[in-house]
């Protein structure tokens, strides 16, 4: 049996297998320090210029990567007046992609729309015998940023949390990859 945890809001709004990522601003501190300190006054959702960030339940700002791309243009950042976010000069979170069974690709139909799409290159297409070529994502690579997301046809783009150790200390946060 494979035990996943799963945090206390999952388990009360029913999301018992953790399928439903809620991607908070870049930099945000862990999850339950920033419902703590996250006043939700707003403002990072007007100064946002790609206007990706919505309010989530409880009026918690989340990003909508269905309205765009996140450029980490540090404005959520930088408009908190809450302790809120960590320092800019880290990662900005630890999300990676992940493809599901609607892509594509995987699906015998020529698609490249989300490598066309991301900047990083993080995305490339590998051949495979007898199969239209298959999408691998490089995770220390990736930033994260949404691009490829919005421009996926059939949705079949995902973010899930990458392995790692989160630390709010810069020299302790380690990315694991499996």
């Amino acid at each position: 049996m494979v035990k996943k945890n799963i945090s206390r809001i999952q388990f009360l709004r029913g999301d018992y297998r953790g399928r439903e990522t809620v991607i908070r601003p870049p930099w945000s501190r862990a999850e339950e320090t920033f419902v703590q300190l996250c006043t939700r006054c707003g403002d990072c959702l007007n100064i946002c210029p790609e206007k990706i960030l919505k309010p989530g339940r409880g009026g918690f700002p989340q990003i909508d990567f269905a309205r765009g791309e996140c450029n980490f243009c540090q404005e959520c950042q930088k408009i908190c007046t809450q302790a809120a976010f960590l320092a800019t000069d880290q990662r900005p979170w630890f999300y990676h992609v992940e493809f599901n069974e609607r892509c594509l690709s995987r699906n015998a139909v020529v698609c490249v729309t989300c490598a066309e799409q991301c900047e990083a290159q993080a995305i490339q297409f590998v051949p495979r015998v007898g199969n239209v070529h298959q999408p691998r994502i490089n995770i220390s690579t990736c930033s994260g940023c949404g691009a490829c997301y919005r421009s996926c046809p059939v949705g079949a783009i995902q973010f899930q949390k990458s392995h790692a150790v989160f630390s709010e200390q810069p020299s302790q946060r380690v990315e694991a990859h499996p």
